[in-house]
């Protein structure tokens, strides 16, 4: 028998409520029909997956970034292989631009991208992870691909010859917006002055776009997610759409525009193209642009979706091709409510992550669980080796791989690791209870499924997790080791240990693309044919097992001592060394002066970017009293989110239209599960400290900096 199940019925499943069957009745999921704003596939039927990561810029070596969102995309691809769906999943490297001839240094251009390449390569197999293809954009094929887009957009009219001067961030090659006349922009993302560009250039008539592309998005609400990316998204291109600047004459390190090799393509212009170009497009080195093509899904950053919102299908549009299907964007990873740098901290050292002591100390299903876990859909994560640790032991080893040696060992005892059916001569409320259960994963089987349609693999991983905390209770309350003894009870044992071994069947199925090496590891010692990357996880029910003996192993996941991981990690990563008395510059010599006076420097002050701030929109947050949510306009292309401690003093809509302070370059924080981009001033007044905002008396235009 098969249930017809939908994500409306989702807070119905996963509380497992309902019950009434029988034990031994077939469970199973025939049907699956997530709600329209869900789902990758248009119709399930067409069973074809297109997974791809952004292509990385090798102006540096692979860092946590790269690993998440290819960890992020190789799950993917194995769940959807899993399900027999014919996978693509691409990964590779954007190897053009200034920024890359600037890194380059002392040895040729090809020298350096081949090392980091072959660095990136190393690191991603390292870790297990197995894209079926690796772009570079160094690579003929590609070449010869993007060039062809280029001329199909330039002989559709959507590309003109012109003169640009501006400020350009070679970092994220981006130009970026005057903040005030002749003063260089400081890049947003990378947080260092732009350069100023003037010369000739191709560009795309961005523009034209504007409606179409908005009445894109409306027709799709799908195409960008999360919702709030989306909205973003279409915030900007409702605002301003300006033509865009898409070749440079002063970089040659790039491909040749077509027809007039002067010019080198805008890198953006070229890396995009890279999804079309694996696929075959333009060139003759690669095949599977229609088979793969109307079902791609493109994994970004939330620093890079406007190039892929935006910019993409409108050059996608111009080439008269279609969009891809989907554009997920996640969020970034923060480590101790810190954005990650290399830059030491007050006690000396980084907070960044480095990935060769992930390796020294964590097995690769750690870390790829962790980093599903821990990212929740749509915001930003922490990741913190004591982190990693706590979820290792709590989750892994006392949780899942716990659960599955309890198991196996009261099967190897009880039964000499013959996995046992439920016999018919059970008590009733053996087979009550394990009818339950087999209802509860029959039901959290839909929700699991719901849940990595829409992409929240920490939410499937969630609904796992609670299928372990049931069974490992059911074992609990059940104790079947005082049974092992007792001859007349050996049905109630037999129907305690199948219902256990049986969920670790349906959980080994379900989990294989998030812990692949464990999960085949414990199929194996189930003693079950095959694989679990062969095992869908809708074709699953609850059944016999026939003939199945489990086998010993070492534990799945040892636990981790976290006092010597933590000694370890800090004695092999001391603290920066601070520059040397010799170095020090007047300006360093003056901060030392200024410290030791209690005065800050000009310096000091001009860290703090202050900025006029209109507030669009005002809002409480829920169960929270003294919590607004404020979007307030900087002058940036979209709207800034912040929340402010003001709630007690302030009615929402009396803050609607004002002008306002805003610390704008401080790192994001999470309040209440919100994120809050900025911080308002506000004097502190009366013994009380009551908040009056800080604004103005004159206009003053949004943006403007305050010095």
């Amino acid at each position: 028998m098969g249930a017809t199940l939908s994500v409306e019925h989702l807070a119905h499943l996963e509380h497992g409520r309902g019950r009434g069957v029988a034990y031994g009745r077939t469970l199973a999921v025939s049907a699956l029909r997530p709600a329209s704003d869900c789902v990758i596939h248009a119709a399930m039927s067409d069973r074809r997956f297109y997974v791809t990561t952004p292509i990385y810029y090798v102006n540096a070596r692979p860092h946590l970034g790269h690993l998440y969102t290819t960890l992020l995309a190789d799950a993917l691809a194995r769940h959807y292989r899993q399900r027999g769906f014919e996978t693509f999943f691409l990964t590779g490297t954007d190897e053009h631009g200034l920024n890359i001839e600037r890194a380059a240094a002392e040895r040729s251009v090809k020298e350096h991208v081949d090392a980091i390449v072959t660095e990136f390569k190393a690191t991603f197999a390292a870790f297990g992870l197995e894209p079926d293809d690796w772009i570079r954009t160094t690579d003929p094929a590609h070449i010869q691909g993007a060039q062809a887009l280029w001329r199909r957009v330039r002989d559709r009219g959507y590309i003109y010859k012109g003169y640009y001067e501006g400020w350009y961030c070679s970092s994220c090659n981006e130009f970026k917006d005057e903040a005030a006349p002749g003063e260089a922009p400081i890049c947003d993302i990378h947080q260092r002055p732009t350069e100023r560009v003037a010369e000739e250039s191709y560009f795309f008539k961005l523009s034209a776009f504007r409606d179409r592309l908005l009445a894109f998005y409306e027709a799709q609400p799908a195409f960008i997610q999360p919702d709030a990316r989306r909205n973003e998204v279409v915030s900007f291109v409702s605002a301003n759409l300006r033509d865009l600047s898409v070749s440079r004459v002063s970089v040659k390190w790039g491909i040749p525009v077509p027809d007039d090799p002067a010019h080198t393509m805008y890198v953006w212009f070229d890396a995009l193209s890279n999804y079309i170009t694996a696929l075959g497009f333009g060139n003759d080195a690669r095949t599977g642009f229609d088979k793969f093509w109307p079902h791609a899904l493109h994994l970004v950053g939330k620093d890079i979706l406007r190039f892929h919102a935006v910019y993409w299908p409108a050059f996608l549009m111009a080439a008269e091709l279609p969009p891809p299907r989907r554009i997920f964007s996640h969020g970034m990873w923060l480590s101790g409510g810190r954005k990650m740098s290399k830059t030491p901290d007050a006690s000396g050292r980084s907070n960044a992550i480095d990935l060769g002591m992930l390796r020294r100390h964590f097995s690769n299903d750690v870390v790829r669980y962790f980093c599903l876990r821990e990212m929740a859909y749509g915001q930003d994560g922490d990741f913190t080796y004591e982190a990693l640790i706590d979820r290792a032991n709590g989750d892994l080893a006392s949780g899942f791989g716990n659960l599955a040696s309890r198991t196996l060992t009261l099967i190897r005892k009880a039964f000499d690791g013959a996995v046992p059916n439920a016999p018919l001569d059970a008590p009733p409320d053996a087979r009550e209870a394990a009818a339950a259960i087999a209802e509860r994963f029959a039901a959290q089987q839909a929700a699991f499924l719901a849940h990595i349609e829409r992409l929240a693999l920490s939410r499937a991983l969630e609904s796992a997790w609670e299928l372990v905390a049931l069974l490992d209770k059911h074992l609990s309350d059940t104790a079947p080791w005082k049974l092992t003894g007792d001859p007349e009870a050996r049905p109630r044992l037999a129907t305690i240990l199948h219902t256990a071994a049986e969920g670790l069947r349906h959980l080994t199925a379900w989990l294989y693309p998030f812990l692949p090496e464990a999960t085949t590891a414990l199929w194996s010692r189930l003693g079950l044919p095959g694989r679990p990357a062969q095992v869908a996880p809708e074709s699953l029910s609850w059944q016999r097992f026939e003939n199945a003996v489990v086998s010993d192993g070492p534990a799945l996941f040892p636990r981790l001592d976290k006092t010597a991981i933590m000694n370890d990690i800090k004695a092999t990563t001391p603290p920066v060394a601070a520059p040397p008395a010799s170095a020090a510059t007047p300006a360093a010599a003056e901060a030392t002066a200024a410290s030791e006076t209690g005065y800050i420097t000009i310096d000091d002050f001009a860290k703090v970017e202050l900025r006029v701030g209109q507030v669009l929109e005002a809002e409480r947050v829920p169960k929270a009293d003294k919590l607004l949510r404020l979007q307030v306009d900087v002058g940036e292309a979209t709207p800034r989110q912040i929340l402010a401690g003001i709630a007690q003093h302030y009615a929402p809509e009396t803050l609607i239209g004002r002008k306002i302070i805003v610390v704008t370059n401080l790192a994001p924080r999470k309040l209440r599960g919100l994120e809050s981009n900025g911080m308002l001033l506000a004097a502190s007044v009366g013994e009380q400290g009551r908040p009056v905002i800080a604004t103005f008396a004159e206009d003053v235009a949004n943006g403007a900096r305050l010095k």
